[in-house]
């Protein structure tokens, strides 16, 4: 990476964003779906700050147990730390302590990006629950039964359940989605409520980010096998569901279903389909029907004709230049490339670069810690 990281400084020249460090990952045997993600979220500038905090923090505390959390923080602290602006680094801690963690990804056969997003978010939520529960356990047997100041010790506050632990993942990529069925009998709208970290959208082919979202939310009629059983009617009836999303998340992370299950085939494959993805996204599809504006700053690509063997890379955005991440090599690339990741407009095409996983950050609203 010497020649191409010099080439990279080189081509920033006195443009070098003050302070930023673009380092490749080696790669382990098939570990480009574990590199394109972290690459996507140590650009993730807002999760980064917040993760090294956590990091400073806990060295002060001493000796932290290891695990994915501290291996992960540990990484991104080496990446910002490094005195050369620009070179290689071996994520190799973080790669054993994730296939020590989960026999998924133990093997060296091709993984999935978006499967170890959704697991390495869920895992760091986990870790920083326990530890805040820890924490809290702690306090409280060191102070006297009558004093607890946060009420009684059972969860329960004036007999209803205390709010869930939102902690720092949560308030990145947390959004809320309502879930709301209407009853054509007696038009009672029931709602539910549901968290997430990514939104999941079928695709078809030359279509848009805007138009999956609108597919997403559309209503569906329940009806025959599928009636909807209404509490006010107390009978099956037919009702039309949609979905909302209620609170958007300050990351917006999309993820594009892109491997599909073909019944006559009896195996996944692999679409294609031109799925264009705006740099600039609204999000209309929302409970308050205002607007929210997000901004595209990484895109976790997937290289391949089928979904067992492939590549991962990824492109981000950081100080309004783009690069291109592929394992241990970084190079800029323009703005306009990236419209080439959207997909293929025929069935059979040479181009098998697509959009997979879509990160964007909301241009409204910024974190409050």
């Amino acid at each position: 990476m010497g020649a191409a990281g010099s080439k990279l400084e080189k081509a920033l020249g006195d443009q070098f964003p003050e302070g930023e460090r673009y380092f490749g990952l080696e790669n382990f045997g098939n570990t480009c779906y574990c590199n394109s993600v972290l690459q996507a979220l140590y650009f993730c500038v807002p999760f980064r700050e917040q993760l090294l905090e956590y990091y400073s923090n806990s060295k002060n505390i001493g000796d932290a147990e290891e695990n994915l959390l501290t291996c992960l923080a540990d990484l991104f602290s080496q990446i910002s730390s490094q005195k050369k602006k620009t070179g290689v680094i071996a994520p190799k801690r973080f790669v054993q302590r994730l296939k020590k963690q989960n026999e998924l990804f133990r093997s060296y056969m091709h993984q999935d990006a978006h499967e170890f997003l959704n697991f390495l978010l869920n895992e760091l939520v986990d870790i920083l629950e326990k530890e805040a529960q820890a924490a809290k356990s702690d306090q409280e047997s060191s102070s006297p039964p009558d004093t607890v100041a946060n009420g009684p010790r059972n969860g329960m506050v004036n007999g209803t359940k205390k709010e869930p632990l939102v902690t720092w993942v949560h308030k990145n990529f947390q959004g809320i989605l309502t879930n709301e069925t209407r009853c054509l009998r007696c038009e009672t709208v029931t709602a539910r409520d549901e968290t997430f970290f990514d939104l999941s959208l079928d695709i078809e082919q030359n279509s848009s980010i805007t138009s999956c979202l609108k597919n997403f939310s559309s209503t569906e009629t329940l009806n025959a096998e599928d009636k909807f059983f209404c509490d006010k009617c107390c009978s099956l009836q037919e009702a039309q569901k949609r979905m909302k999303i209620k609170k958007p998340p300050h990351i917006l992370v999309i993820h594009l279903k892109r491997f599909k299950y073909i019944e006559q085939l009896g195996r996944y494959k692999k679409l294609s389909y031109r799925v264009v993805f705006p740099l600039e996204l609204k999000l209309s599809n929302t409970v308050e029907d205002a607007d929210s504006e997000y901004s595209l700053f990484a895109v976790v690509v997937h290289v391949g004709s089928g979904p067992n063997h492939g590549h991962y890379v990824s492109l981000v955005k950081s100080h309004n230049h783009w690069l291109f991440f592929d394992d241990e090599n970084v190079e800029m690339i323009d703005e306009s490339a990236v419209q080439t990741f959207f997909g293929s407009a025929q069935e059979y095409s040479s181009n098998t670069d697509h959009g997979y996983i879509l990160f964007y950050e909301s241009l409204g609203s910024s974190i409050k810690s």
